[in-house]
């Protein structure tokens, strides 16, 4: 007979534990934490029951199931947060005589129900128990292959039952049910029941599955789609009825002033769409299309704001300098306001970044009165951007041009094709040459895109376009625009610019006032001078920027502090080393080593070339990365100077037992053009020759072999750049005489000009005898 014994008592929420079963228990509640702690002190034993209801965090008497386990704590490990993790051993299960509730713990006399009875056709039950297991297992894939392999080599009828039974994946209420079972038939009943019932379930739900996957045809997908999209459009507040959407697009139709030959295509496509299933995929790509047919601002147009002073004033606002442009759009305001029906130019402002080129078309719309769109052409490779896809392609769209219209709201906007000399071409087309439909004006009234289908006028846009280098720009696409050049700005310039322009902004843009930050004159140069080397000036408003924001950081940190006064040292405290020295040029006079200018696309730029004399062959080795045609123009400057060899003293043993070696410094930067020959001359002769060259002096000019020299491009470029060199004395070609009218009125006063056509001209000036 057994005897009540009483026990720790701790409730569980998530599952039931079986004599046999080793298994892991986390505790968080104070009560059950001191239980383990209790039973550690003494045999290590608890009991654990099942909580009736799981939401009750203090169980009492009531909340608990009589029937349990006894276990035995076999390890403990405490978490950081205060909770434990046990490993229990089930041992027997008992019956709760009595509950004791005690302010440290639970509680319970309870009387361990321990089976001797014998039963017969132990080993019948046995087969048809672990067959129905191997089934579930087989089917569940839920039973771990150590366990089944565990349960397979088990023997005694009693324990393989409660080792299924804590393999099977039911509610916590049916493991209960099993558990309370005494009769070991019984049991064993109840868990062969539990098993085919799981096992049923599972093939019931894999049938759904298999029957589901096979019938459902295209019209049902759609109709389950379908009521999807309904209940989303419910959720949304949005009408689902295909007929109002239908009249909803017909009566913007019919407000919209839209050209009759689009209201008639327009129309089409309506009728069309009202006869489609509201489910069928071609009706989404017809009601798109429909869509952007209605949206395009047909006849929307914003008036000119023909008013030249206006219109300058703004210009002058925004930008400091850039007369010719300024000048071309007051032009084209004046015959504006005489003639309404001059076309748009397609204006194309080329020069450096940072010049003012995107912002000066952002000013232009505004002097205007127009709406402003941009559009970036850099990289672009294929030609549906511009023109669009075809309908038929699924996720079609418009092209860009169409796209921008539709989003300004105007047919009249000023449109920013930006980047046009960075347009590529691929596989996918060349968007170039959409472009000439788009540019012509002869032709852009009747711009046709292959997804709107429809004739759409772009004369009344007013296109300009902007690029760093025209060489790059196709010959037909170029043909088309006016082109404005934008060159560099002079340090004056800058300077003007930083104090009335950038630091203002900055200012603003940090919420300072001026003052509280007071940038002396001599603070903006210092900037310009050594922190800076750029033809724009987008680099000078990075280093203002960064200037204030240390400013803004003094002010913050010392509250007592109300004024921060910035001068040219406070500026190197603040943007450490000098980033540039502001005089390039490293010597007065040197032998083999002239001094040239250079175009970029980002501006210009001094070239000091250097040539060297030693024993050889005679060859001439050229370094520094040249291009075909700077190589070809070192070869005629080499015959140049043997040409005149006699004027300096040159023997001609010189050219036969020397190698001469002609360098271009910066030689990752790959060279070209003619206009280095009176450079690479000069250079040559000096080093030949051993006559000093005044290095102050810059020089470009293409040289012939008859010792002419030809006038070359990029002249005011060059020009700037000499002169924020250090430059005061500079040789052009003659026939460069009318490019000098381009350069800024207070660099021609700070620098000589020699205009020479012959390179005899040259040598007699540059080179020291």
């Amino acid at each position: 007979m057994s005897i009540s014994e009483q026990y720790a008592l701790i409730p569980l929420r998530d599952m039931v534990i079986y004599p046999g079963m080793i298994t892991p228990v986390f505790l968080g509640r104070k009560k059950s934490v001191e239980a383990v702690d209790i039973a550690e002190s003494t045999d290590r034993r608890i009991f654990f029951t099942l909580q009736k209801d799981l939401t009750v965090n203090e169980p009492g008497q009531d909340d608990l199931n009589e029937i349990g386990t006894i276990a035995k704590v076999l390890q403990v490990l405490k978490l950081p947060d205060g909770s434990i993790k046990i490993l229990v051993e089930g041992l027997t299960k008992g019956k709760v005589e009595k509950f004791l509730d005690e302010p440290e713990c639970l509680y319970a006399e309870v009387l361990p129900l321990i089976e001797k009875e014998e039963y017969e056709n132990t080993q019948a039950m046995t087969a048809g128990l672990m067959k129905a297991f191997n089934d579930y297992a087989e089917l569940s894939g839920k039973v771990d292959p150590a366990v089944r392999e565990n349960i397979k080599n088990l023997r005694d009828l009693e324990t393989l039952t409660w080792m299924i039974a804590g393999s099977v994946h039911v509610k916590n209420e049916t493991h209960q049910e099993i558990l309370v079972i005494n009769s070991l038939p019984e049991r064993v009943e109840k868990v062969m029941e539990t098993l085919f019932t799981e096992i049923e379930l599972i093939r019931i739900d894999e049938r759904i599955k298999k029957k589901v996957k096979t019938q459902m045809a295209k019209a049902q997908r759609e109709y389950y789609l379908g009521e999807q999209i309904k209940a989303i459009n419910k959720e949304l507040g949005r009408d689902e009825d295909p007929k109002a959407e239908a009249d909803e697009l017909e009566a913007k139709i019919k407000e919209s002033s839209m050209p009759d030959e689009v209201r008639e295509k327009a129309t089409k496509e309506l009728k069309k769409f009202r006869s489609m299933p509201s489910m069928s995929s071609e009706t989404t790509v017809s009601r798109n299309y429909l869509d952007w047919l209605v949206n395009i601002p047909w006849g929307k147009t914003t008036e000119d704001n023909l008013d030249i002073s206006r219109a300058e004033e703004i210009l002058n606002r925004d930008h400091f300098g850039l007369e010719k442009p300024k000048e071309r759009i007051l032009e084209y305001l004046a015959v504006r306001s005489l003639s309404k029906r001059l076309k748009g130019p397609i204006i194309c402002f080329a020069g450096p970044p940072g010049v003012g080129k995107t912002s000066l078309a952002r000013s232009i719309a505004e002097s205007m009165g127009r709406k402003f769109v941009r559009m970036s052409l850099g990289g672009m490779r294929d030609e549906a951007e511009i023109r669009g896809h075809r309908r038929t392609y699924v996720g079609a769209l418009p092209g860009k041009i169409i796209q921008s219209i539709k989003k300004s709201g105007s047919m009249n906007p000023v449109f920013l094709l930006d980047e046009v000399d960075k347009l590529g071409s691929d596989y996918r087309g060349d968007p170039s040459s959409a472009l000439l439909e788009t540019l012509d004006p002869e032709q852009n009234s009747t711009f046709m895109d292959h997804y709107m289908e429809v004739e759409f006028d772009l004369s009344k846009v007013l296109f300009i376009t902007t690029a760093n280098s025209v060489e790059s720009i196709p010959a037909p696409l170029l043909d088309r625009m006016e082109i404005i050049g934008l060159a560099g700005y002079t340090e004056k310039e800058k300077f003007s610019i930083g104090k009335n322009f950038l630091i203002p902004k900055q200012l603003e843009e940090h919420s300072l006032t001026a003052g509280q930050v007071k940038i002396a004159d001599s603070a903006i140069s210092e900037i310009i001078r050594s922190y800076t080397r750029e033809a724009g000036v987008r680099t000078l408003e990075r280093e203002i920027a960064s200037v204030i924001r240390k400013a803004a950081r003094a002010l913050v940190q010392n509250k007592k502090k109300k004024t921060v006064k910035i001068n040219a040292e406070a500026v190197e405290k603040m943007l450490g080393k000098k980033k540039y020295r502001h005089e390039e040029l490293r010597e007065d006079r040197d032998k083999g080593i002239a001094t040239g200018l250079a175009w970029t696309p980002y501006g210009g730029d001094i070239l000091q070339i250097e040539v060297s004399v030693f024993p050889g062959s005679g060859r001439l080795e050229l370094t520094g990365k040249l291009g075909e045609v700077m190589s070809e123009s070192a070869k005629t400057a080499l015959s140049v100077v043997k040409s005149r060899a006699d004027k300096f003293g040159i023997p001609a043993y010189m050219f036969k037992d020397n190698d001469i070696h002609l360098h271009v410094p910066e030689g990752a930067v790959p060279k070209d053009g003619p206009s280095a020959g009176i450079t690479m001359t000069t250079a040559i002769m000096s080093a030949l020759s051993g006559l000093d060259v005044n290095c102050r002096v810059a020089m470009t000019g293409e040289i012939t072999l008859r010792g002419r020299v030809l006038p070359v491009g990029g002249i005011k470029e060059k020009v700037l750049a000499a002169h924020r060199a250090g430059v005061k004395e500079i040789i052009l070609p003659s026939a460069n005489e009318k490019d000098l009218t381009d350069i800024p009125a207070d660099v021609k006063n700070e620098t000589r000009f020699h205009l020479f056509d012959n390179i005899d001209q040259v040598l007699e000036t540059v080179i020291i005898k």
